[in-house]
């Protein structure tokens, strides 16, 4: 880990933020931490670091999962799946977030010595070293939280363990050597520094004078004007008091799942923080119409469904590079599994069975409609092309051209935007791409997990039930109606698998499934099925892939490099 933050105190990133002749320059042209902690722009810049690292929807994880294979022959994710996975090998590995840890605590120390001067005016001074503050702790937790998932786990002892949780700066000749706290204390850690933000951030930027957050309004000689000089929307893309709440409940029911404390109490928090903001955007009703294909419009990336998201970045077209079919001047990458493709219901809402009308040989007619939007399928137009993976299908045909073509007979369109066009001569029409961070239509799959957990389909917390949830993901997908299939769910076992498989199309190749599989305690070995039209017939190819997870996978590894060095780090059984 001290290789992690040996340059910390390099910060010549921000050199260009300020003019260059109001610092004297030192060794090497570098500004030490004294320069930084006495300028506002400087030290706010430490923060920014913990902006950087945050886990968006571009992953492609699932390659390691029953969702996809990746046809890249030595794709890390690949790797893992085909039984590499080791303490030394793990792309999958979060344990670098804690740069980020440290980042933020530097900047903590820096609030805590009170000597930056934000703005003359005390109170608008006051009012950001509370934001700043409180900005820092939701960004320590939520790093924590990243290392949390990709590491916790039984250790070689036997015991549930978590994390090291660091809440301060370690200097480079420090004591790194600390043990891991045991799985609850890390969440109960990581919950105290998420409690600490919300009585510091503001629920929301660009808050009218009536919505303004009692820790603020109550402040001594309150100043609307001064507020928004602190607050406005102009610092939307921050972490606020709303994303706190939302993460909170990302990390309760993460906690509470099988493989974890398998706990009432956490799945009661999940609910309870997940209800309380989906009743500010009106239950069930502010479910996003477009939040389907949110990626997919220029008007749409800025839709109601982006709890969090990054800036709008520039017209580009790398994703669509990669994943496009090959017809398109694509390079194939994820092909999504008929595995995935057969979790998706028919159109009534029934699962998609022969008893329930789903005909092999006909095997995308009246299917649910979301199949279509997130499956190139064969016959389909996409990408300026037709793509035909079967006979005749020339390079999009399945295993055509080798790390390029299909192997399962899919290509992937979820993430993808399809006006998008890339030229023979590997020129491209780009567009606009976002990086999204939490998606409403997440918060409103953890709350309906937890509120059935709690007491079943039609447990109300919050006034909200899981059947009230899925009913209306279920509308917005397409799924006729009256969805007789979600009416004849009356027990907690039945709802709990809908939810599952509809988490699982819903939040798909978002980077989801690797860590709902483990969380849920459900196998990661499911042999990866193609479907190839041989010219005649539909044909399942019942091994694509064949996964080789060790039975102890379910929980990651800490990187070995770092278990050697530290005699204190006990690792999770079996690596």
């Amino acid at each position: 880990m001290k290789n992690l933050i040996k340059y910390i105190l390099i910060v010549l990133v921000f050199s260009g933020m300020i003019a260059c002749d109001t610092l004297e320059p030192i060794d090497e042209n570098r500004l030490g931490f004294d320069d930084v902690s006495a300028n506002p722009n400087l030290a706010e810049g430490i923060l920014l670091n913990g902006y950087s690292g945050l886990v968006n929807q571009y992953s492609f994880s699932e390659a390691a999962t029953d969702d996809a294979v990746n046809n890249i022959l030595d794709n890390n994710y690949k790797r893992m799946a085909l039984g590499e996975l080791s303490a030394q090998f793990n792309p999958a590995s979060r344990w670098n977030s804690f740069e980020r840890v440290f980042w933020v605590n530097r900047f903590l120390e820096i609030i805590d010595a009170r000597e930056i001067e934000w703005s003359r005016d005390t109170l608008t001074n006051k009012m950001f070293y509370m934001r700043l503050e409180g900005e820092a702790l939701a960004l320590r937790g939520l790093h924590h939280f990243y290392a949390l998932q990709a590491h916790a786990g039984i250790g070689t002892s036997g015991e549930l363990l978590g994390i090291p949780y660091f809440t301060e700066f370690i200097e480079p000749d420090g004591n790194f050597n600390v043990p891991r706290l045991s799985f609850e204390a890390s969440v109960q850690a990581i919950m105290a520094d998420f409690d600490e933000a919300l009585t510091l951030l503001p629920t929301d930027y660009g808050l009218s004078q009536g919505q303004v957050d009692e820790w603020y309004s109550d402040l001594e000689d309150f100043d609307y004007v001064k507020y928004q000089v602190v607050n406005d929307n102009f610092f939307d893309l921050r972490i606020s008091g709303r994303i706190v709440k939302a993460l909170k409940a990302r990390l309760a029911l993460f906690a509470a799942s099988p493989s974890f404390l398998n706990s009432q109490g956490y799945y009661n928090l999940a609910a309870n923080n997940a209800a309380e903001i989906l009743n500010t955007i009106g239950g069930v009703a502010g479910l996003d119409p477009n939040g389907l294909e949110f990626y997919a419009s220029d008007d749409n990336l800025v839709s109601s469904e982006m709890l969090w998201r990054s800036s709008l970045g520039g017209n580009t077209s790398n994703y669509e590079k990669r994943m496009f079919p090959p017809s398109v001047n694509g390079n194939g990458e994820i092909n999504p599994t008929h595995n995935f493709v057969m979790a998706f219901p028919m159109q009534d809402g029934n699962p998609a069975t022969e008893a329930n009308g789903f005909d092999p040989q006909n095997p995308y007619a009246n299917r649910d409609p979301r199949l279509e939007k997130y499956v190139v399928l064969n016959g389909a137009s996409f990408g300026g092309g037709t793509i035909n993976t079967g006979v005749g299908g020339g390079n999009d045909r399945l295993d055509s051209i080798p790390q390029q073509s299909t192997t399962t007979g899919y290509y992937l369109k979820k993430l993808l935007r399809p006006d998008v066009r890339i030229n023979n001569d590997n020129t491209a029409t780009g567009k606009i791409h976002v990086d999204v961070y939490f998606r409403y239509t997440e918060l409103f799959l953890i709350f309906a997990e937890a509120a059935n957990e709690i007491g079943g389909p039609d447990h109300q917390v919050g006034g909200i039930t899981a059947r009230d949830v899925i009913a209306a993901i279920r509308d917005r997908a397409g799924i006729a109606q009256p969805d007789n299939y979600l009416a004849s769910i009356t027990t907690m076992e039945e709802m709990r698998e809908l939810i599952r498989n509809e988490r699982r199309i819903e939040l798909s190749f978002e980077g989801h499934r690797f860590w709902d599989l483990r969380r849920w305690g459900l196998s990661l070995n499911e042999t990866a099925k193609g479907y190839f039209f041989d010219g005649s017939n539909y044909v399942e190819l019942p091994s694509v892939e064949i996964r080789n997870y060790q039975p102890f996978a379910t929980y990651m590894p800490i990187p070995n490099a770092e278990t050697v060095k530290f005699s204190e780090l006990e690792q999770n059984n079996g690596w």
